[in-house]
């Protein structure tokens, strides 16, 4: 008996087609084996493809699970939007909170309907602020990306945070240092296997753009996404880290601030994130994106 999965192209943290970043959505995966969304996640070869379960317990509504085209990560943020986006617009919900279990634990999603359209917020997981990258692993990151200790950000260290999936936040003094970067992937992929965290991420403080707070790029080749255009799961910790070190001094209970990332891709995209505090100190993210979509289809099995 054939098997019919609807799949949909999603653009995330954008609103124009053919920008921002593109992940793959099966919004009906029951029954798919993990060698099979694999195979799917190779065949489509987005960075990441989402594959949408019904829940089978009544604590969590739906469980999502995030392959890019060599492996399952336990979270991911532009698909955590692409997922949602087709969802909603497939089931035309109304504004409402869905809770969903992913490999960062169960979270909640607000599906935001306005202007016959949806926005997707998402909350981030728990942050973790772990080692500083010092030394020779230091040393041998920045050779990969062929920068200098002088194109860092003075007293804002090398470090990895997660709100869900690890990255190493890298601060630049400009942004034309980020443009030109061009990272030896395979020196980066090695880095990897020693800090244990997948992901760097480099930003710069956007100057002369009221509208945007930073500006980024961020590199995962060892799995297999040599650069991400916008990515959810950067933005996300960037904010926390940003506070720490004092790079943005927020007062209140909480800041919110816009990212660009993909400008040098061709596919630009904004992440709005916001950061809630406790005495000063970040406790929680969330972030969130628009979308469109680009194309459906359908794979038979």
């Amino acid at each position: 008996m054939k098997r019919e999965y609807r799949y949909y192209q999603i653009d995330s943290f954008t609103k124009d087609k053919f920008t921002g970043n593109p992940a793959g959505v099966v919004v009906n995966a029951d029954g798919l084996s993990e060698a099979e969304m694999q195979h799917i996640a190779r065949e489509v070869n987005n960075s990441e493809t989402a594959f949408i379960f019904a829940s089978d317990r009544p604590d969590y509504d739906v469980h999502i699970r995030f392959f890019t085209p060599i492996v399952e990560v336990p979270i991911c943020g532009h698909a955590t939007i692409a997922a949602h986006y087709a969802r909603a617009t497939e089931l035309q919900l109304e504004s409402t909170r869905v809770l969903h279990k992913t490999g960062a634990g169960i979270l909640p999603v607000d599906i935001v309907r306005e202007n016959h359209d949806y926005k997707i917020v998402m909350e981030q997981g728990a942050i973790d602020f772990g080692p500083v990258i010092e030394g020779e692993n230091k040393a041998q990151l920045l050779g990969a990306l062929k920068l200098s200790e002088e194109d860092l950000i003075a007293d804002a260290p090398v470090q990895i945070v997660s709100t869900g999936h690890s990255k190493v936040m890298i601060p630049l003094k400009c942004k034309d240092n980020l443009n030109q970067i061009a990272p030896n992937y395979e020196a980066l992929s090695q880095l990897s296997k020693s800090i244990s965290c997948n992901g760097y991420y480099v930003f710069t403080m956007a100057e002369g753009n009221n509208d945007v707070l930073v500006e980024g790029r961020m590199f995962a080749p060892a799995i297999g996404i040599n650069e991400d255009p916008v990515t959810g799961n950067a933005n996300g910790p960037l904010g926390p880290y940003l506070a720490l070190h004092q790079l943005i001094r927020p007062s209140g209970s909480s800041f919110r601030f816009r990212s660009m990332q993909g400008e040098t891709m061709g596919r630009p995209g904004i992440v709005e994130v916001e950061v809630l505090l406790h005495a000063g100190r970040p406790v929680s993210v969330r972030v969130a994106g628009q979308a469109v979509i680009v194309y459906q289809a359908k794979f038979v099995f």
